[in-house]
């Protein structure tokens, strides 16, 4: 009888998560205006294909990336729909979040979790420490940035904003990393492994 072997879902969630920071990103950076595509993939490929993974991690048993694939994809459904002024959940005041400083908590409040996720990745591959710990520095820049008032602001939210290129280039890294040495059958990109 053959084995029934699960597809690992880690690269989809963290390709979900990565192309979609990398975008954003670039809008926080200051190089593109926020534009609807950044939305939509926010929507799709950030939010329900992390959710999917989330799932599917739950079926393997992993608590870690069920934690991390579902809340990050429901980070980015929450985000799509307080940035959209046509959002799902529309309360009259999208686009004004005043509410800059409150949307700073909001941030703050993932890059906390997220503090603790990193926590989590201790024993695991450093390419994936760098993931955590770079994203938990984009929430806490974002988060700054919101508080903050004027040309300052501004200045630190194009900072965060390269500093979330990086992160999400990591993760795209990482499910690359994962994907080809599955399809290959040996490590072609370097992730760090933790020493058996």
């Amino acid at each position: 009888m053959e084995e029934n072997k699960l597809a690992n879902p880690a690269p989809l969630g963290l390709m979900g998560f990565g192309m979609t920071t990398i975008l954003l990103n670039i809008h926080n950076a200051g190089i593109f205006k926020m534009d609807p595509m950044i939305l939509a993939m926010g929507f799709f490929y950030g939010g329900l294909a992390q959710i999917f993974a989330g799932h599917m991690e739950f079926k393997k048993g992993n608590t870690f990336g069920t934690t991390a694939f579902t809340s990050y994809g429901l980070f980015w459904l929450t985000l799509v729909s307080i940035v959209s002024k046509q959002s799902i959940i529309h309360f009259g005041f999208a686009g004004e979040v005043g509410q800059a400083k409150f949307l700073g908590w909001y941030l703050f409040l993932w890059g906390l979790f997220t503090a603790f996720m990193f926590i989590g990745t201790l024993k695991g591959n450093k390419a994936l420490q760098f993931v955590f710990a770079s994203l938990t520095i984009l929430f806490w820049l974002l988060a700054i940035g919101h508080w903050m008032k004027g040309g300052a602001a501004k200045t630190v939210i194009h900072i965060a904003g390269w500093e979330g290129i990086i992160c999400g280039a990591s993760a795209f890294y990482l499910a690359m990393a994962e994907v080809i040495e599955e399809q290959l059958g040996r490590e072609v990109l370097p992730i760090g492994k933790p020493q058996a």
